[in-house]
Protein backbone atom coordinates (compact mmCIF):
# COMPACT_ATOMS: atom_id res chain seq x y z
CA UNK A 1 0.00 0.00 0.00
CA UNK A 2 1.30 3.45 -0.93
CA UNK A 3 0.35 5.61 2.10
CA UNK A 4 -0.90 9.19 1.78
CA UNK A 5 1.96 10.26 4.09
CA UNK A 6 5.02 8.74 5.72
CA UNK A 7 7.95 9.85 7.87
CA UNK A 8 11.52 9.89 6.57
CA UNK A 9 13.94 8.50 9.19
CA UNK A 10 17.62 8.54 8.23
CA UNK A 11 20.54 6.60 9.67
CA UNK A 12 21.74 9.89 11.20
CA UNK A 13 18.37 10.28 12.96
CA UNK A 14 18.74 6.79 14.41
CA UNK A 15 22.31 7.36 15.59
CA UNK A 16 21.35 10.64 17.26
CA UNK A 17 18.59 8.89 19.20
CA UNK A 18 20.97 6.08 20.20
CA UNK A 19 23.42 8.71 21.50
CA UNK A 20 20.76 10.18 23.76
CA UNK A 21 19.72 6.75 25.01
CA UNK A 22 23.33 6.21 26.11
CA UNK A 23 23.61 9.66 27.71
CA UNK A 24 22.74 10.91 31.19
CA UNK A 25 19.50 12.57 30.07
CA UNK A 26 16.68 10.90 28.20
CA UNK A 27 13.83 13.11 29.43
CA UNK A 28 14.31 16.66 30.74
CA UNK A 29 17.85 17.38 29.56
CA UNK A 30 19.72 19.97 27.50
CA UNK A 31 18.39 19.00 24.08
CA UNK A 32 14.91 20.39 24.68
CA UNK A 33 16.03 24.04 25.01
CA UNK A 34 18.44 23.48 22.12
CA UNK A 35 15.57 22.24 19.96
CA UNK A 36 13.44 25.20 21.02
CA UNK A 37 16.22 27.65 20.16
CA UNK A 38 16.78 26.12 16.73
CA UNK A 39 13.04 26.19 16.01
CA UNK A 40 12.78 29.84 17.07
CA UNK A 41 15.69 30.77 14.85
CA UNK A 42 14.18 28.91 11.90
CA UNK A 43 10.77 30.61 12.00
CA UNK A 44 11.93 33.96 13.39
CA UNK A 45 9.89 33.91 16.60
CA UNK A 46 11.23 35.04 19.96
CA UNK A 47 10.13 32.00 21.98
CA UNK A 48 9.36 28.32 21.37
CA UNK A 49 7.77 26.06 23.99
CA UNK A 50 8.11 22.40 23.01
CA UNK A 51 5.46 19.94 24.20
CA UNK A 52 4.36 16.35 23.64
CA UNK A 53 1.79 17.11 20.91
CA UNK A 54 0.24 19.93 18.92
CA UNK A 55 -2.98 19.24 20.84
CA UNK A 56 -1.13 20.03 24.07
CA UNK A 57 0.33 23.15 22.47
CA UNK A 58 -3.15 24.37 21.51
CA UNK A 59 -4.42 23.68 25.03
CA UNK A 60 -1.68 25.59 26.86
CA UNK A 61 -1.96 28.40 24.30
CA UNK A 62 -5.64 28.80 25.17
CA UNK A 63 -4.91 28.62 28.89
CA UNK A 64 -2.11 31.19 28.63
CA UNK A 65 -4.48 33.60 26.88
CA UNK A 66 -6.96 33.21 29.73
CA UNK A 67 -9.67 31.39 27.79
CA UNK A 68 -12.24 30.16 30.29
CA UNK A 69 -15.90 29.50 30.96
CA UNK A 70 -18.07 32.22 29.47
CA UNK A 71 -15.62 32.88 26.64
CA UNK A 72 -15.92 31.72 23.02
CA UNK A 73 -13.38 30.28 20.60
CA UNK A 74 -13.88 30.25 16.83
CA UNK A 75 -12.02 28.01 14.42
CA UNK A 76 -12.41 26.25 11.07
CA UNK A 77 -14.74 23.26 10.69
CA UNK A 78 -12.29 21.86 8.12
CA UNK A 79 -9.74 20.55 10.59
CA UNK A 80 -8.96 17.79 13.04
CA UNK A 81 -11.04 17.97 16.22
CA UNK A 82 -8.05 19.19 18.28
CA UNK A 83 -8.45 22.67 16.77
CA UNK A 84 -11.75 23.14 18.60
CA UNK A 85 -11.42 20.68 21.48
CA UNK A 86 -8.77 22.93 23.02
CA UNK A 87 -11.47 25.52 23.69
CA UNK A 88 -13.76 22.96 25.30
CA UNK A 89 -10.90 21.82 27.56
CA UNK A 90 -10.89 25.35 28.98
CA UNK A 91 -14.64 25.39 29.58
CA UNK A 92 -15.25 27.86 26.76
CA UNK A 93 -17.91 27.69 24.06
CA UNK A 94 -16.86 26.83 20.50
CA UNK A 95 -18.13 28.01 17.14
CA UNK A 96 -16.86 27.83 13.56
CA UNK A 97 -16.21 30.05 10.54
CA UNK A 98 -16.77 28.44 7.14
CA UNK A 99 -13.94 28.03 4.65
CA UNK A 100 -13.06 29.68 1.35
CA UNK A 101 -13.95 27.31 -1.48
CA UNK A 102 -10.65 27.96 -3.29
CA UNK A 103 -8.18 27.65 -0.40
CA UNK A 104 -10.03 25.35 2.07
CA UNK A 105 -8.89 27.77 4.82
CA UNK A 106 -10.98 30.00 7.07
CA UNK A 107 -12.66 32.63 4.86
CA UNK A 108 -11.80 36.19 6.01
CA UNK A 109 -15.03 37.56 4.49
CA UNK A 110 -17.15 35.05 6.36
CA UNK A 111 -15.13 35.80 9.50
CA UNK A 112 -15.85 39.53 9.15
CA UNK A 113 -19.56 38.91 8.59
CA UNK A 114 -19.72 36.70 11.66
CA UNK A 115 -17.83 39.29 13.73
CA UNK A 116 -20.23 42.06 12.71
CA UNK A 117 -23.19 39.96 13.87
CA UNK A 118 -21.40 38.84 17.04
CA UNK A 119 -20.62 42.45 17.98
CA UNK A 120 -24.29 43.38 17.64
CA UNK A 121 -25.21 40.44 19.86
CA UNK A 122 -22.32 41.17 22.27
CA UNK A 123 -20.94 37.67 21.72
CA UNK A 124 -17.51 38.35 20.21
CA UNK A 125 -14.93 35.54 20.43
CA UNK A 126 -11.98 35.78 22.80
CA UNK A 127 -9.79 33.53 20.61
CA UNK A 128 -9.84 32.76 16.89
CA UNK A 129 -7.83 29.79 15.60
CA UNK A 130 -7.20 29.90 11.82
CA UNK A 131 -6.04 26.49 10.56
CA UNK A 132 -3.41 26.41 7.80
CA UNK A 133 -4.98 23.49 6.03
CA UNK A 134 -2.66 21.17 4.05
CA UNK A 135 0.32 23.48 4.68
CA UNK A 136 -0.98 26.70 3.05
CA UNK A 137 -1.25 29.76 5.26
CA UNK A 138 -4.58 31.46 5.88
CA UNK A 139 -4.87 35.14 4.98
CA UNK A 140 -3.28 36.09 8.27
CA UNK A 141 -2.74 39.74 7.45
CA UNK A 142 -6.50 40.32 7.06
CA UNK A 143 -7.38 38.15 10.05
CA UNK A 144 -4.86 40.14 12.13
CA UNK A 145 -6.50 43.41 11.01
CA UNK A 146 -9.86 42.06 12.14
CA UNK A 147 -8.39 41.03 15.50
CA UNK A 148 -7.35 44.63 16.13
CA UNK A 149 -10.81 45.90 15.19
CA UNK A 150 -12.79 43.35 17.17
CA UNK A 151 -10.40 42.57 20.03
CA UNK A 152 -9.70 38.85 19.85
CA UNK A 153 -6.51 36.82 20.28
CA UNK A 154 -5.13 34.71 17.41
CA UNK A 155 -3.64 31.23 17.69
CA UNK A 156 -2.40 29.90 14.35
CA UNK A 157 -2.95 26.16 14.09
CA UNK A 158 0.01 25.62 11.77
CA UNK A 159 0.21 21.88 12.46
CA UNK A 160 0.27 21.23 8.70
CA UNK A 161 2.48 24.19 7.82
CA UNK A 162 5.95 23.46 9.24
CA UNK A 163 8.37 25.08 6.79
CA UNK A 164 5.69 27.05 4.93
CA UNK A 165 6.01 30.71 3.94
CA UNK A 166 3.66 33.67 4.15
CA UNK A 167 4.27 37.31 3.15
CA UNK A 168 8.04 36.70 2.88
CA UNK A 169 8.21 35.31 6.44
CA UNK A 170 8.13 31.78 7.82
CA UNK A 171 4.85 30.50 9.18
CA UNK A 172 5.38 30.36 12.94
CA UNK A 173 6.99 33.80 13.22
CA UNK A 174 3.82 35.12 14.89
CA UNK A 175 3.98 38.24 12.72
CA UNK A 176 0.18 38.22 12.61
CA UNK A 177 -0.75 36.21 15.70
CA UNK A 178 -0.24 35.89 19.43
CA UNK A 179 0.75 32.22 19.31
CA UNK A 180 1.45 29.70 16.52
CA UNK A 181 1.47 25.92 16.88
CA UNK A 182 3.33 23.20 14.96
CA UNK A 183 2.82 19.43 14.98
CA UNK A 184 5.62 16.88 14.73
CA UNK A 185 3.41 13.81 14.26
CA UNK A 186 5.02 11.23 11.91
CA UNK A 187 2.94 12.13 8.85
CA UNK A 188 3.73 15.84 9.22
CA UNK A 189 6.70 17.64 7.62
CA UNK A 190 9.25 16.65 10.27
CA UNK A 191 8.70 14.35 13.23
CA UNK A 192 9.64 13.81 16.85
CA UNK A 193 7.39 10.68 16.85
CA UNK A 194 4.74 12.60 18.80
CA UNK A 195 5.34 16.23 19.66
CA UNK A 196 4.52 19.85 19.06
CA UNK A 197 5.59 23.41 19.80
CA UNK A 198 3.99 26.76 20.58
CA UNK A 199 5.72 29.91 19.31
CA UNK A 200 5.19 33.43 20.61
CA UNK A 201 6.91 36.81 20.64
CA UNK A 202 5.33 37.66 24.00
CA UNK A 203 7.60 37.09 27.02
CA UNK A 204 4.71 36.68 29.45
CA UNK A 205 2.87 34.14 27.28
CA UNK A 206 6.10 32.16 26.89
CA UNK A 207 6.56 32.01 30.68
CA UNK A 208 2.95 30.94 31.21
CA UNK A 209 3.11 28.19 28.59
CA UNK A 210 6.47 27.00 29.91
CA UNK A 211 4.95 26.52 33.36
CA UNK A 212 1.65 25.11 32.14
CA UNK A 213 3.40 22.26 30.28
CA UNK A 214 5.05 21.12 33.54
CA UNK A 215 2.34 21.11 36.25
CA UNK A 216 2.37 24.90 36.66
CA UNK A 217 5.83 24.66 38.24
CA UNK A 218 8.74 27.07 37.96
CA UNK A 219 12.37 26.62 39.04
CA UNK A 220 13.21 30.24 38.22
CA UNK A 221 14.23 31.83 41.54
CA UNK A 222 13.32 35.29 40.25
CA UNK A 223 9.69 34.17 40.02
CA UNK A 224 9.45 32.64 43.53
CA UNK A 225 6.75 34.04 45.79
CA UNK A 226 7.52 32.21 49.06
CA UNK A 227 10.32 33.42 51.32
CA UNK A 228 12.51 30.35 51.58
CA UNK A 229 15.36 29.01 49.52
CA UNK A 230 17.48 25.95 48.79
CA UNK A 231 19.03 24.25 45.78
CA UNK A 232 16.05 21.86 45.70
CA UNK A 233 13.51 24.66 45.46
CA UNK A 234 10.63 24.79 43.00
CA UNK A 235 7.19 26.36 43.14
CA UNK A 236 3.84 25.35 41.72
CA UNK A 237 2.17 28.66 40.96
CA UNK A 238 -0.76 27.49 38.82
CA UNK A 239 -2.62 24.33 37.92
CA UNK A 240 -0.66 22.98 34.97
CA UNK A 241 -0.32 19.69 33.13
CA UNK A 242 2.33 17.15 32.20
CA UNK A 243 2.79 18.03 28.53
CA UNK A 244 6.57 17.82 28.41
CA UNK A 245 8.67 16.67 25.47
CA UNK A 246 11.60 14.30 26.12
CA UNK A 247 15.25 14.61 25.14
CA UNK A 248 14.81 11.52 22.97
CA UNK A 249 12.15 13.30 20.96
CA UNK A 250 14.06 16.59 20.92
CA UNK A 251 17.18 14.97 19.51
CA UNK A 252 15.13 13.38 16.72
CA UNK A 253 13.59 16.78 16.04
CA UNK A 254 17.00 18.45 15.90
CA UNK A 255 18.23 15.87 13.42
CA UNK A 256 15.08 16.17 11.28
CA UNK A 257 15.25 19.98 11.37
CA UNK A 258 18.49 19.83 9.35
CA UNK A 259 16.49 18.40 6.44
CA UNK A 260 13.32 20.46 6.81
CA UNK A 261 13.97 22.69 3.81
CA UNK A 262 14.89 19.63 1.74
CA UNK A 263 11.60 17.95 2.72
CA UNK A 264 9.54 21.04 1.86
CA UNK A 265 11.31 21.47 -1.49
CA UNK A 266 10.56 17.84 -2.42
CA UNK A 267 6.91 18.22 -1.38
CA UNK A 268 6.59 21.37 -3.52
CA UNK A 269 8.11 19.55 -6.49
CA UNK A 270 5.61 16.70 -6.08
CA UNK A 271 2.70 19.15 -5.78
CA UNK A 272 3.78 20.86 -9.01
CA UNK A 273 4.03 17.49 -10.77
CA UNK A 274 0.56 16.44 -9.58
CA UNK A 275 -0.87 19.76 -10.75
CA UNK A 276 0.76 19.40 -14.15
CA UNK A 277 -0.29 15.77 -14.61
CA UNK A 278 -3.86 16.09 -13.37
CA UNK A 279 -4.92 19.58 -14.47
CA UNK A 280 -6.70 18.37 -17.62
CA UNK A 281 -8.58 15.47 -16.03
CA UNK A 282 -12.30 16.05 -16.45
CA UNK A 283 -14.42 16.01 -13.33
CA UNK A 284 -11.47 16.84 -11.07
CA UNK A 285 -10.58 20.01 -9.14
CA UNK A 286 -7.06 20.61 -7.81
CA UNK A 287 -5.59 22.79 -5.05
CA UNK A 288 -5.00 26.45 -5.84
CA UNK A 289 -1.78 27.02 -7.78
CA UNK A 290 -1.14 30.19 -5.77
CA UNK A 291 0.29 27.99 -2.99
CA UNK A 292 2.73 25.98 -5.12
CA UNK A 293 5.77 28.00 -3.94
CA UNK A 294 4.63 28.83 -0.38
CA UNK A 295 2.77 25.84 1.08
CA UNK A 296 4.70 23.08 2.82
CA UNK A 297 2.25 20.61 1.21
CA UNK A 298 1.45 18.33 4.10
CA UNK A 299 -1.48 17.18 1.96
CA UNK A 300 -2.38 17.25 -1.72
CA UNK A 301 -6.17 17.18 -1.92
CA UNK A 302 -8.13 16.53 -5.11
CA UNK A 303 -11.90 17.00 -5.41
CA UNK A 304 -14.24 15.12 -7.71
CA UNK A 305 -17.05 17.21 -9.21
CA UNK A 306 -19.80 14.89 -7.96
CA UNK A 307 -19.92 13.69 -4.38
CA UNK A 308 -21.34 10.34 -5.43
CA UNK A 309 -18.14 9.59 -7.37
CA UNK A 310 -15.85 10.25 -4.39
CA UNK A 311 -16.72 7.03 -2.58
CA UNK A 312 -16.23 4.84 -5.63
CA UNK A 313 -12.94 6.53 -6.52
CA UNK A 314 -11.74 6.21 -2.91
CA UNK A 315 -12.57 2.49 -2.81
CA UNK A 316 -11.02 1.77 -6.20
CA UNK A 317 -7.77 3.58 -5.36
CA UNK A 318 -7.54 1.69 -2.07
CA UNK A 319 -8.26 -1.55 -3.96
CA UNK A 320 -5.24 -0.84 -6.18
CA UNK A 321 -2.97 -0.29 -3.18
CA UNK A 322 -3.08 3.51 -3.06
CA UNK A 323 -3.65 4.58 0.54
CA UNK A 324 -5.76 7.66 -0.06
CA UNK A 325 -7.55 9.32 2.84
CA UNK A 326 -10.12 12.03 3.58
CA UNK A 327 -9.17 15.21 5.46
CA UNK A 328 -11.44 16.03 7.20
CA UNK A 329 -14.94 15.15 8.31
CA UNK A 330 -16.11 18.66 9.32
CA UNK A 331 -15.84 18.98 13.08
CA UNK A 332 -19.43 20.19 13.49
CA UNK A 333 -20.70 16.93 11.95
CA UNK A 334 -19.06 14.77 14.62
CA UNK A 335 -21.63 13.24 17.02
CA UNK A 336 -20.10 14.97 20.04
CA UNK A 337 -20.44 18.38 18.42
CA UNK A 338 -23.96 17.67 17.21
CA UNK A 339 -24.85 17.08 20.85
CA UNK A 340 -23.66 20.66 21.41
CA UNK A 341 -26.21 21.93 18.90
CA UNK A 342 -24.38 21.92 15.56
CA UNK A 343 -26.05 20.30 12.55
CA UNK A 344 -25.62 19.53 8.88
CA UNK A 345 -26.06 22.65 6.80
CA UNK A 346 -24.42 25.01 9.31
CA UNK A 347 -21.22 25.40 7.25
CA UNK A 348 -22.11 24.47 3.66
CA UNK A 349 -18.78 25.19 1.97
CA UNK A 350 -16.93 22.87 4.38
CA UNK A 351 -19.58 20.20 3.89
CA UNK A 352 -19.41 20.43 0.09
CA UNK A 353 -15.62 20.25 0.24
CA UNK A 354 -15.79 17.18 2.50
CA UNK A 355 -18.23 15.37 0.22
CA UNK A 356 -15.82 15.60 -2.73
CA UNK A 357 -12.28 15.53 -1.29
CA UNK A 358 -9.58 12.85 -1.35
CA UNK A 359 -5.99 13.22 -0.08
CA UNK A 360 -3.59 11.43 -2.41
CA UNK A 361 -0.04 10.22 -1.55
CA UNK A 362 2.53 12.96 -1.00
CA UNK A 363 5.73 12.52 1.00
CA UNK A 364 9.46 13.02 0.27
CA UNK A 365 10.19 9.33 -0.36
CA UNK A 366 7.41 8.87 -2.91
CA UNK A 367 9.15 7.18 -5.83
CA UNK A 368 8.75 8.17 -9.47
CA UNK A 369 7.15 4.83 -10.24
CA UNK A 370 4.66 5.12 -7.36
CA UNK A 371 3.87 8.70 -8.35
CA UNK A 372 3.21 7.63 -11.94
CA UNK A 373 1.06 4.74 -10.76
CA UNK A 374 -1.10 7.07 -8.63
CA UNK A 375 -1.57 9.51 -11.52
CA UNK A 376 -2.30 6.71 -13.98
CA UNK A 377 -4.97 5.14 -11.76
CA UNK A 378 -6.70 8.46 -11.05
CA UNK A 379 -6.88 9.22 -14.78
CA UNK A 380 -8.01 5.71 -15.62
CA UNK A 381 -10.74 5.58 -12.98
CA UNK A 382 -12.13 9.05 -13.67
CA UNK A 383 -12.15 8.58 -17.40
Amino acid sequence: MIPYGRQNISEEDIQEVVKVLKSDFITQGPLIPEFENKLSQYVGAKHAVAVNSATSALHIACLALGLTKGDTLWTSPNSFVASSNCGLYCGADVDFVDIDEATFNMCPKKLEEKLINAKQEKKLPKVVIPVHFSGASCEMKRIHELSKEYGFFIIEDASHAVGADYEKTKVGSCSYSDIAVFSFHPVKIITTAEGGVAFTNNDELAKKMGMLRTHGITKDSEMYTADFSGPWKYEQQSLGLNYRLTDIQACLGLSQLKRLDEFVLKRRELAKKYTQELKDVKGLSLPSEEFLETSSWHLYVIRVDEGSRRESLFKELRHHGIGVNVHYIPIHLQPYYQQLGFKAGDFPVSEDYYNRCISIPLFPDLTDSDFSFVVEKIKELLN
